[in-house]
């Protein structure tokens, strides 16, 4: 099957400053390419800029700004002075399992006595199952530790108390109105907090708790920075938490620390990942690394992947790891099908005519959804939700939305017709009954006609700045890595060039929708490549033609490229367009 082609996209890019550029050039010694990105993205003070270009372990938040720090700091301390059991209960996607790991190796290292446990996504659902408080009773637990989870899960949390236990929470999702019981809910998000930047990942609220308790210890951070940077990174990268701010230290301190890290599990991963060796960045977690170990939680048991980065045996290490390999490999055959069938679904049904897309099916794999939803938003330009029904006529569903459609508040909004739900803006998981589902898209279509504007219906390609083609050189290209990590938050720099022209187009042989370009920009001769859009390409050679994209360095064998990845491109004469103005391509 054909899929279908995303609808068109609005160009969007301000006036450039080049008199704040040449300052940052100055100052900097950077070239004009860079300046200019950083001037478009807020960055016009030399001082900020050079932060930013400059990320510091030093510029980390003060942990005990966090809510409830001194609270959890003296129940996770008491419980280890009186040699209490300390159950610590995770998530079963990279964020939820690499926030266990850590707690689980950081606290076993200064002599506290831990059992982990990570849900199973089939058997125990989202968040705290009532089961995992009885397992943790069973076992003897006095302290019931939360991480990327709790601070939804109100009924569970009473039940631990009940049960003679204490809890303390957590987390970094949203919040409802009720705090959990428990001795600490250290949440970033939580009213009245003073932490500077609430945006970490599950990962980095842990991170940052266990920093502060190693200060508190008076052991030195240095080692406790090189010891667990790596899962954080993990953590921070793979749950798409914007790479700025101190995000942005985690991220570009613990990929150099990823590349180095000496536990036996990551070194695996890497292996089966063919990551040996290469210069790590964000696109090798969000598209290596963390695959690998979501497809364990999304298929299996995500505890498979918790021993991978507990185990300190190699050959256990890499066992584990070709087994995630091969989940991996079954996770994509059944996505390419499910997304197939949902797409049929789609268009036969003319779901995609509706506000927002509501796709359902019993055959479904719950733990694909997910990406299902993903794939649906790129197509449609839509918030999707996907849902699996069980055999008991509940239905598992993951939602991913566009910009302007925050998906925890539009669950919020029609909390009547499900049984439960939560997440973030962008990404949220509910539960709801089958016969509820056309209550569900209809209620959520009302909402997305209150909420959506127009323009907020179109995807959007932000472009930093239009360049000419000198500008966009190789040497330019080299400079910008200064920008990475690149990730939400902080993509990868796109620029317009206007009136080029393509010289040759050659469609490749094994996949002819991409081709590989030569282009001339009036200043500069470029090579380039342009995805699935190579028809369109072939139809404008001899045309001067306004170009987006990416100028990037292209590994391959061991021999790296300079090229110009076109993103989207307009014949010059079909637009008037001014730098600051809005064009649909």
């Amino acid at each position: 099957m054909e899929l279908p082609k995303p609808p068109p996209k609005s160009w969007k890019t301000g006036s450039r400053d080049h008199k704040t550029e040449q300052v940052l050039v100055d100052k900097l010694n950077i070239s004009p390419l860079t300046a200019a990105v950083l001037a478009q993205r807020g960055f016009a003070d030399p001082d900020k800029a050079y932060s930013f270009l400059n990320p510091s372990l030093d510029d980390l938040y003060a942990p005990n700004l966090l809510p409830d720090y001194d609270e959890a700091v003296k129940a996770i301390l008491g419980a280890r002075e009186r040699g209490e059991t300390i159950y610590i209960h995770g998530d079963y996607d990279v964020d939820g399992v690499t926030s266990t790991a850590l707690l689980t190796r950081f606290l076993t290292k200064i002599g506290c006595k831990v059992i982990p446990h990570v849900p199973h996504r089939m058997k125990e659902g989202y968040g705290i199952h009532m089961d995992a408080v009885g397992w943790a009773k069973e076992q003897g637990a006095d302290l019931f530790l939360t991480c990327d989870c709790g601070v939804s899960a109100l009924e569970q949390l009473d039940a631990v108390y009940e049960a003679g236990m204490k809890a303390v929470v957590t987390d970094h999702h949203e919040l409802h109105d009720t705090l959990p019981k428990a001795e600490a809910v250290v949440n970033p998000h939580r009213k009245g907090s003073k932490y500077p930047f609430p945006e970490i990942s599950g990962a980095g609220v842990v991170f940052k708790l266990c920093a502060g308790i190693t200060e508190e210890l008076q052991h030195k951070k240095e080692h406790f920075y090189r010891a667990y940077l790596d899962l954080a990174v993990l953590g921070t990268v793979a749950d798409v938490m914007p790479l700025v701010d101190e995000n942005r230290i985690i991220a570009r301190h613990g990929l150099q620390q990823l590349t180095v890290s000496k536990k036996a599990g990551i070194k695996a991963l890497l292996g089966v990942s063919n990551l040996i060796g290469e210069k790590l960045t964000s696109r090798h977690i969000g598209f290596q690394m963390g695959p690998r170990i979501n497809a364990v939680g999304r298929i299996d048991d995500a505890a498979i992947a918790l021993d991978l980065l507990l185990t300190d045996n190699r050959e256990q290490a890499e066992s584990i790891a070709q087994r995630m390999n091969d989940l991996n490999e079954d996770r994509k055959t059944q996505q390419r099908e499910m997304i197939e069938a949902a797409v049929i679904q789609v268009m036969d049904q003319g779901l995609h005519e509706e506000s927002v897309i509501v796709a359902a099916n019993r055959g479904w794999h719950p733990g694909i959804i997910g990406i299902v939803a993903g794939r649906l938003v790129e197509m449609f330009w839509k918030p999707a939700f996907v849902v699996a029904i069980g055999e008991d006529g509940v239905g598992k569903g993951s939602a991913r939305s566009i910009p302007n459609f925050h998906l925890a508040n539009a669950l919020g909004s029609v909390e009547g017709w499900i049984l439960g739900g939560g997440g973030h803006e962008m990404a949220a998981g509910f539960s709801l009954k089958e016969e509820s589902i056309d209550g569900f898209r209809q209620a959520l279509s009302t909402r997305a006609n209150e909420v959506l504007s127009d323009e907020d219906r179109m995807p959007t390609l932000q472009i930093d700045a239009e360049v000419t083609g000198t500008e966009a050189d190789r040497k330019a290209t080299e400079e910008m890595e200064l920008l990475e990590p690149f990730g939400e938050g902080n993509p990868q720099p796109r620029f317009l060039c206007r009136e080029a022209n393509f010289e040759r187009v050659l469609p490749m042989q094994r996949h002819p929708q991409h081709a590989r370009l030569q282009l001339s920009t009036g200043d500069a001769l470029r090579d380039g490549i342009i995805f699935n859009q190579a028809e369109e390409a072939t139809a404008v050679k001899g045309s001067p033609v306004d170009l987006v994209f990416k100028p990037e360095l292209n590994t391959y064998n061991g021999n790296t490229t300079f090229r110009w990845n076109i993103e989207d491109l307009r014949n010059s004469s079909d637009s008037d367009v001014e730098p600051t103005s809005t064009v649909t391509s």
